[in-house]
């Protein structure tokens, strides 16, 4: 994979849609992590961690990434000065959040969630966890100006694509990379129909021992 080209789309996408207003300086910066429980709409809260720039009081967009594999707060600070340092230079908000059952985050983890029964207005999946988790960073997040991007590669990429599915009116910018597809043909879990035993054993029991990603002691 070309990282830098990865990496400059998700430039390129986030400054047509979620620039910061004129004005923001846009210039190395230190940057300062806080952690919040951010609510569903059915009591569940998600863990989230919140990396902004010090001293830039906005408005600021916000970009988001959803994984279930875990977001320590000096891990996702770091990446301001890693991946994401082009996008942390031009002055965002970063969210990282764990999927619900996932590390900080409560409720139950189900591996690629099915869509919800839309008819029942109590059903939940990565979907609304999404919109509800948009919802919240616009209403609650000082210095944000009501745009929302999204990007993800992989399992975090699946969960772009289900923001996507119902996108809160905030959502102005999605990235979604190498995301699942087609399990029956996609090397994922099977090989042109052929099941790969060793590596979905080893994924689906590092992903549903724990909480917590737990490589199987083989």
């Amino acid at each position: 994979m070309n990282t830098r080209r990865v990496w400059s789309g998700i430039a390129a996408t986030a400054a047509l849609f979620l620039m910061p207003l004129p004005g923001v300086i846009r210039a190395a910066m230190e940057y300062e992590s806080s952690e919040v429980m951010i609510p569903m709409r059915d009591g569940i809260k998600l863990h989230t961690v919140l990396v902004r720039p010090k001293g830039v009081e906005g408005p600021l967009p916000i970009l988001l990434q959803r994984t279930p594999y875990g977001v320590p707060a000096p891990a996702m600070k770091a990446q301001t000065q890693g991946p994401l340092k082009p996008m942390a230079d031009d002055g965002y908000i970063f969210a990282f959040q764990d999927i619900r059952g996932r590390f900080g985050s409560g409720g139950t983890f189900v591996i690629e969630r099915p869509a919800r029964d839309a008819s029942d207005p109590k059903a939940i999946d990565e979907t609304t966890d999404a919109y509800d988790t948009i919802d919240w960073l616009v209403k609650n997040v000082a210095g944000n100006n009501g745009r929302v991007g999204i990007w993800g590669i992989s399992y975090p990429g699946w969960l772009t694509v289900h923001a996507l599915l119902e996108p809160h009116p905030a959502l102005r910018a999605a990235s979604p990379q190498a995301s699942p597809a087609d399990q029956f043909l996609g090397d994922d879990m099977h090989h042109d129909g052929a099941f790969r035993l060793s590596p979905t054993f080893q994924y689906v029991a590092a992903m549903e021992r724990s909480k917590e990603y737990a490589p199987f002691p083989f």
